[in-house]
């Protein structure tokens, strides 16, 4: 197919001009592509060819010695030159060996004329040839992109291209999208697919290699698929060891343009669909009525023995700055990660994102293997996830309500993500994650929000609280380290570096200020819950 539209070296010796003439030397490089025949009849060519050159000469402008003329081939070579046809005769008795040499070395075909020929008839022959060769091809890439245009709207359409593509070169063929699933054809190449896989997902875009990579001694030549200002994906062709020719990624950039519309086309359904189930999302979250079709089309997987929970992740204040388009492209980048990142660790996802925060909805069977298990994984992905930004900005926090068993009451479970999420931010346990993690601020949050909270902290450490504003000391921060360490003097010495002099002191004076009982089970718990509420209220401050 290829050799229908490009002229190699080797071609030329179909042709009459070329029937008594031989390959003197640089044999390997008779794939070599022609782009256009020059006579060249002068030592000093500097700028006259620009590579692919097939160059006539008799050696009339060159001097007789042979350093001059080995000169003169070098300087073809690393002009990238098709090759040299030699005319013997009064110039050029023989060619030299070092000449024949260095074009062995560099694949460089060296062609002798053993009887006089017209160079004014092969350059009439073989640019005509060349031209009606070009015209052949644009004709070709034409007919080529409406068969590409015609197999994107077809089912499947990107595996059909695919298929188009190898049947043109014969060669393996790949799609790796920047996200979702790849393809390749034919079937039995899924080794090379994976090599092309990992180097494109593992690479930077910046650090690609234009046009070309060689993975693992294998040679591939790609072309990226574009659309909206962005990389949606790499078409890839394997290429043996052949060198690429530009054929190769004119083809390609006809195919890649058909699949740009494919992913164009899912893309702006899966708007329309992100649209959709954004505002059901929105309406169970509040509360709101919703028909049952509606529910059956956006949790098909709704049934008897299902679980529901609500996950948050609220995000970096700064991005209310972003404009309404480029919102909406990260927008529905981030939906389609985050519902593929709950699919992968056993969660059927429905996602809602607004600038402030990603709501997901996640189901899960009652008979799940461990539904603590796939909780524990997927929060250590959402933590790392939030390190590297993907999913939100850095400072994203997370938070998830309990579980129930009916979609109706996830209003309670969205309001539980929310409580976890606010106490996060008050720094007052970093790892949770889960509402059933927040432990004794269950208790707490309600009492702070019907404002009974800073009343029951004032009845239990009010005395501490006045002394160390009064006093400036740090008999709070005592009492606080010395109930963590089970009442032992020796760890809270340590953990407060002071000694233990100072420390007796201190729980004296704690002491006369909280009665002597107050390390007993029943006072000890209620002390130690008004600390955590103290640490909550303080947190608003």
């Amino acid at each position: 197919m290829i050799n229908e539209f490009t002229l190699k070296v080797k071609d030329v010796f179909s042709r009459d001009s070329f029937r008594t003439a031989k390959v003197l030397a640089g044999a390997g490089g008779l794939e070599r592509v022609i782009r256009w025949v020059h006579v060249l009849e002068v030592e000093n060519f500097g700028s006259l060819i620009h590579g692919g050159e097939l160059i006539l000469t008799t050696g009339v402008g060159l001097q007789t010695d042979s350093s001059a003329q080995l000169k003169f081939v070098k300087e073809l070579i690393e002009s990238n030159a098709a090759g040299i046809c030699i005319e013997k005769g009064a110039y050029f008795q023989e060619v030299p060996y070092e000449i024949i040499e260095v074009a062995d070395r560099n694949d460089f075909p060296i062609i002798l004329f053993e009887e006089t020929v017209k160079f004014v008839d092969i350059t009439q022959e073989l640019h005509s040839l060349i031209i009606n060769r070009h015209h052949d091809l644009l004709g070709y890439l034409d007919s080529s992109s409406r068969t590409f245009i015609q197999l994107s709207m077809a089912p499947n359409g990107i595996l059909k291209i695919l298929q188009e593509l190898y049947d043109y070169f014969h060669r393996a063929v790949f799609f790796v999208p920047i996200q979702g699933k790849s393809y390749y054809f034919p079937s039995n190449q899924k080794q090379l697919h994976d090599l092309a896989v990992d180097f494109f997902q593992s690479t930077e875009e910046e650090s690609i290699p234009e046009r070309m990579a060689s993975i693992h001694n294998e040679n591939f030549v790609y072309m990226p698929v574009e659309g909206l200002g962005q990389v949606w994906g790499y078409l890839s062709l394997h290429t043996r060891d052949e060198a690429p020719e530009e054929f190769h990624y004119l083809i390609l950039d006809r195919a890649a343009l058909a699949i740009a519309q494919i992913l164009l086309r899912n893309r702006t359904i899966e708007e329309r669909k992100q649209h959709s189930e954004d505002q059901f999302v929105r309406a169970v979250l509040q509360g709101r009525h919703f028909e049952k079709e509606e529910m059956k089309s956006h949790f098909p997987f709704a049934r008897q023995g299902m679980t529901y929970r609500v996950f948050v992740i609220e995000n970096q204040v700064t991005e209310r700055m972003v404009n309404e388009e480029e919102w909406e492209d990260i927008k529905l980048q981030r939906s389609m990660a985050i519902r593929a990142l709950f699919k992968r660790f056993g969660f059927f996802p429905a996602v809602s994102a607004t600038k402030e925060e990603i709501a997901v909805i996640a189901a899960y069977p009652k008979t799940a293997e461990s539904s603590k298990n796939m909780l524990g994984r997927l929060t250590r992905q959402l933590l790392q996830a939030k390190d590297s930004g993907t999913l939100s900005g850095p400072h994203a926090v997370c938070g998830a309500g309990r579980g129930y068993g009916h979609i109706s009451q996830l209003s309670k479970s969205y309001a539980e993500a929310k409580e976890v999420i606010s106490l996060k931010r008050l720094n007052v346990q970093e790892t949770m994650i889960a509402y059933e993690d927040i432990g004794i601020y269950r208790l707490l949050l309600p009492m702070k929000k019907n404002g009974d909270l800073a009343g029951y902290v004032e009845d239990h450490l009010g005395p501490i609280l006045k002394y160390d504003s009064q006093h400036e000391s740090d008999l709070y921060h005592t009492l606080q380290v010395y109930l963590a360490c089970g009442g032992a003097k020796k760890e809270t010495a340590e953990r407060l570096f002071i000694v233990r002099q100072t420390l007796y002191h201190r729980l004296e004076k704690i002491e006369n200020l909280l009665g002597p009982d107050y390390m007993e089970a029943h006072r000890r718990i209620t002390i130690e819950a008004a600390i955590k509420g103290y640490e909550l209220l303080k947190g608003n401050e």
